[in-house]
């Protein structure tokens, strides 16, 4: 109990969050690294799991061979890159972490492409659509769900792993953790540690929002079935 007390007091302390290398400062740092892990993932993710889905050519390799590359710790990545022109820093973490979140992006993106309805795709080249037009105008629309779910995921576990940074001199929200050790402060490392578990559920939060904003079809606030059955329900029982 006295250390979530501790924690609670350090989050409290205004100073912890403007000072330099505060909360606020770390945390910009943080998101800095996990956004361009994310989109450099998407960048290369997104296209390869499309066309390989779209073409069905060499996909079950390239899966096989992004899910075994999960098994590599992205702490190796980082020792391996301080003996190369990579060093330390927030590059050799970005880089890390754009590699450890390519595999959720491109295995989701491509199951997403294989799973559309192989009659839509004959349907849409029957009407004369070019394969980029089946790809863009047909495929894509009804992968995103499965897509964004990748996407989701990679965002997450970035966020989540971006802490190691602070191992490397990249800086981030890891610093608070990792000066808290140091220190013997726990307090602080118990703080750090709620404020990366938060950002992480943010993270999870907005991205499904998105994937629910950009995702075709019908949008509905999940309530907003009731309100219907509840308004026929009260129009049944009114006395005529």
């Amino acid at each position: 109990m006295n250390l979530l007390q501790d924690a609670v007091r350090y989050l409290n302390d205004p100073f912890n969050w403007t000072r330099a290398n505060g909360i606020i400062e770390l945390l910009v740092q943080h998101l800095r690294i996990s956004a361009l892990a994310v989109l450099a993932a998407m960048a290369i993710g997104i296209p390869v799991g499309a066309l390989l889905g779209h073409t069905g050519r060499g996909g079950g390799f390239a899966v096989a061979l992004s899910n075994v590359s999960r098994a590599v710790p992205t702490l190796a990545l980082l020792t391996v890159f301080a003996v190369t022109p990579i060093g330390f820093g927030p590059n050799a973490t970005t880089i890390a972490l754009a590699l450890f979140a390519v595999p959720p992006v491109l295995t989701n993106t491509y199951v997403g492409f294989r799973g559309v309805d192989r009659d839509v795709v004959e349907a849409s080249r029957a009407m004369g659509m070019s394969g980029r037009q089946v790809l863009l105008r047909a495929e894509l629309p009804l992968a995103t769900p499965l897509m964004m779910t990748g996407v989701r995921t990679a965002a997450v576990q970035v966020v989540a792993t971006a802490t190691l940074a602070a191992l490397v001199a990249g800086g981030g929200l890891g610093r608070i953790i990792t000066l808290g050790f140091r220190q013997q402060d726990y307090g602080a490392v118990l703080a750090g540690a709620l404020v990366v578990a938060a950002l992480a559920v943010l993270t999870e939060l907005l991205l499904a929002a998105v994937s629910w904003a950009i995702t075709p079809g019908e949008k509905r606030v999940p309530f907003a079935r009731v309100r219907p059955r509840r308004a026929a329900v009260a129009g049944a029982a009114a006395p005529r």
